[in-house]
């Protein structure tokens, strides 16, 4: 516990480098139980989050490109304009998280628990998808773009104005309702 509030002092004297982020690249904090914390701002690229607690934790703004976040419980946490570009959810609970306007580019989600997630134009360009819960998520405006939803649960999901095409696979159970509310790229 003394390694943690070391690391989270060095946190609070870190100065705010020109682009405004707090610098904590490749850190490991994983299996910490941090619920509540704030990470707004903060760079967190590449760090290790395997099975941490984050709970209505806030990352408005972070930066995660590429982070392992296997197996973290980020319930109700708050990541809008995140950067979880190459990121690894594989796992993750992220039941009732807020990811509206994040970058999720080519992230894992593979078997995560997105329900009753928002999603509202994120950015899920190339994501793995596949066996994730969006059981009555909000991905309204989101990108689809070259997903792979196979065997992902949709039902009651919002998907008005979502973006697809041709690569976008979705699973067997999606509705006719669901499709014709999306929005089909050339």
């Amino acid at each position: 516990m003394s390694r943690l509030r070391d690391l989270m002092g060095r946190v609070a004297r870190l100065e705010r480098r020109a682009s405004g982020l707090v610098d904590l690249k490749g850190v490991d904090l994983s299996k910490r139980d941090l619920k509540g914390k704030d990470f707004s701002n903060t760079d967190l690229s590449w760090s290790k989050l395997t099975k941490a607690i984050l709970k209505e934790a806030k990352f408005k703004g972070a930066k995660l490109e590429g982070a392992n976040l296997t197996g973290a419980d980020l319930t109700d946490a708050i990541l809008t304009d995140a950067d979880l570009t190459s990121a690894d959810l594989t796992g993750a609970y992220l039941k009732g998280v807020i990811l509206s306007q994040a970058t999720l580019t080519g992230a894992d989600l593979r078997g995560a628990d997105l329900s009753y997630a928002n999603l509202t134009s994120a950015n899920l360009t190339s994501a793995i998808l596949r066996l994730t819960n969006f059981t009555k998520a909000n991905l309204t405006e989101a990108n689809l773009s070259g997903a792979d939803l196979s065997n992902a649960t949709l039902k009651g999901a919002n998907l008005t104005n979502a973006k697809y095409d041709d690569q976008t696979t979705f699973p067997s159970t999606i509705t006719r309702t669901q499709i014709a509310s999306m929005i089909k790229l050339p």
